[in-house]
């Protein structure tokens, strides 16, 4: 399964979707995921790939990790995966 199709997994449980619901350009908000939410998929996602994200959840447009969509997230959790197996 690929970090995209995890991290789509991870968001489609937090907003009691299915999968095939979250697309690649769906903000948070669009999928109703609120700042509690967003809290409870970081932690998730850190588990899952054993990385550790860099998130503010007081003010998340002062963090390094772009969460403005399900893309963006993909991206950034890819990223984190490369650099924190180096």
């Amino acid at each position: 399964m690929s970090v995209s199709d995890k991290i789509k997994e991870i968001l489609a449980e937090q907003a009691l979707l299915t999968p095939g619901d979250v697309t690649d350009d769906a903000s948070l908000l669009d999928l109703g995921i609120d700042s509690l939410g967003v809290v409870e998929v970081i932690f998730a996602i850190e588990e899952e790939f054993s990385i550790s994200v860099p998130f503010n959840a007081n003010d998340p447009a002062a963090s390094d990790f772009d969460i403005s969509s399900v893309q963006a997230i993909s991206n950034a959790v890819g990223q984190l995966i490369t650099q924190q197996a180096s």
